[in-house]
Parts: C-alpha cells; structure tokens; sequence
C-alpha cells in the first residue's frame, strides 16, 4: 500500500454496527469520508448503503481496502473472532491503521500483542469512546485516544465526524484505561441517583419535587440530571443498556484485587440480580425500580 495522499480523505471501513457503531458509521458517511460497513446482521447495513455506504459481504472484505479500520463491538471475544475467524486483521493493507473502539478493558493489551505478532505492518490505535446514543447519533463523543503520534493526522478526519472531543491520553491501552475509570464514574453516578430517588419515595417526596429541589445544584452533572429527568417521566428506554454498564463495571473489577473495591463489588451484584430479572435491556436507571422493590422477573 503506498503512502495516503496528504489531505485526501481516508477509506474508513466500520466493522460492528450496533447502537454506538451505526450511529458513528451515518457520521462517518454524512462526513463525506468514502465508507465500507460490515456487521454480522446484514440488515443493519441498508439504510446506510442508502446513504452512500458499500456494504461488505465479510469483515475481511470490509478491510481489505481501507486505510483506517474500525471495530466498534460488543467484547473482546467479539474483537478477536472479527480479526482472527473472520480475517479482518490478515486482510488489512499493509500500512492501514485499526482503530479498536469498543470497550474491552485490559483486553486491549491481548489485542496488541495480537497486532504485534501477526500484522507489524498495521497501526493499532486504542480509541474508545465516552457517550451513549444521543452523543454518538449527534457525532459530539468524546474520543480516549492512545497510540503513535504519527498517526494523529491521519485518523483527525475520522475523529472530528464522530466526536466532538479527542483526548489523546497515552500509548496504546492507556484509552482503554481511562475508558474504564470513566464507566466506574459512569455507574457510581447512576447508582447514585437511582439510590436517591429510591430514598425519597420512601421518605415521601416524589421524583418531580426531587428533580426541581436539586434544580442548579453542584452535585448534578448535566448527566445525572438528565437521567433524573427521564426516571421522573419513568422513561427507561435504553440511552446505555443496564446489561452493558454491568459488563463494563466486571472489566473494572476484573482489574483490581477480588478484596478491593466492595462498593463497586456490592452494585454489581445488585445489576446482576437486575439483569437476571430482565432489566438489562433497558437504560442503566431502570435500576431504580430495584431499589424500590417493583416487581422484576424471577431469574430463569
């Protein structure tokens, strides 16, 4: 593969095209950036060949020509059967960057070594993103990126059509870091404002007087109360499914020895006996309707 022609517009090839994922690959398209997309389920490919996308019959066809790779996948047993079983990673040019998005913890250092061994001629940058659907379908997530500064202007056009933010943070794996530090705030937030919910109704007050009680205080996030807006309206429609935050939460605590950390050990329980009640398609709040003892599912 020769050089990129300086200030042409990268071939992006988008591999995994669930929530996070399409909504990147309509920004990638709605950018101008020449697209390919593959996902396992060939449906979620055709809105966006009509919006000026190819859609790959393989995710190694999807990689096969394109200077800049993107897994946007759920785990990374996912990540590696994409690059092994399906041979994106043996398809790459040589010369082409991967840009590893999804949020797989310390498996990013697995994924590198696999790069290392089996494609030194490939770029492996650790790029995954904070944001959930609303940020991602407005192309304004913000980027925790980490490799090779030679690759910066490269992947930039890329970058500035799905986020709003990059953060360069480190070489590659330090963005898988930082991924996780972010989704422990994440959901001790979550857990937060779903306790103090659950708490006033048991005191009596309702979500609505909670809401415009803590109204510009400096304890809410725009993010909290955005999320206590949508459990005074008993909205759980999944923005961050309850079933990913936990996955993501596990990758925390699979890092830290098993007699640390007993707060987040606790809440992970308690979404485990949520999602096993059903509750892990919907929004990571719908945990307030374990706290205030509403009828779930039995686990099977």
């Amino acid at each position: 593969m020769t050089a990129p022609i300086e200030n042409a517009s990268p071939s992006i090839a988008v591999l995994g095209l669930g929530v996070m994922g399409h909504a990147m690959a309509v920004n990638v398209v709605r950018a101008g950036l020449p697209t390919v997309v593959w996902n396992r389920s060939p449906e979620r490919t055709r809105d966006l060949v009509e919006r000026g996308a190819l859609a790959a019959g393989s995710a190694a066809e999807a990689a096969r020509g394109a200077d800049i790779v993107v897994t946007m996948l759920t785990d990374v047993d996912a990540v590696l059967a994409v690059a092994i079983i399906h041979g994106m990673l043996e398809a790459m040019p040589p010369g082409a960057i991967w840009v590893q998005m999804s949020t797989i913890g310390l498996g990013i250092d697995h994924v590198a070594q696999l790069v290392a061994e089996r494609r030194p001629d490939v770029t492996l940058l650790d790029a995954p993103v904070s944001g959930s659907k609303g940020p991602a379908e407005a192309g304004t997530l913000t980027i925790f990126a980490s490799g090779p500064v030679e690759t910066r202007a490269r992947v930039a056009p890329f970058f500035d059509a799905i986020g709003a933010r990059t953060v360069w943070v480190g070489t590659t794996g330090a963005g898988s870091r930082v991924k996780l530090v972010n989704n422990t705030m994440l959901a001790l937030t979550a857990e937060g404002v779903a306790s103090s919910v659950a708490l006033a109704r048991r005191l009596g007050i309702t979500t609505e007087t909670l809401q415009v009680a803590l109204d510009g205080s400096p304890l809410m996030s725009p993010w909290a109360e955005a999320k206590l807006r949508r459990v005074s309206h008993h909205d759980y429609s999944a923005q961050f499914a309850l079933a990913l935050a936990l996955k993501d939460v596990r990758l925390a605590l699979d890092a830290l020895d098993p007699n640390e950390y007993l707060v987040l050990r606790t809440l992970a329980d308690e979404w485990q006996h949520a999602v096993e009640g059903g509750l892990g398609d919907d929004d990571v709040t719908v945990v307030t309707r374990v706290l205030n003892q509403e009828t779930i599912n039995a686990p099977a």
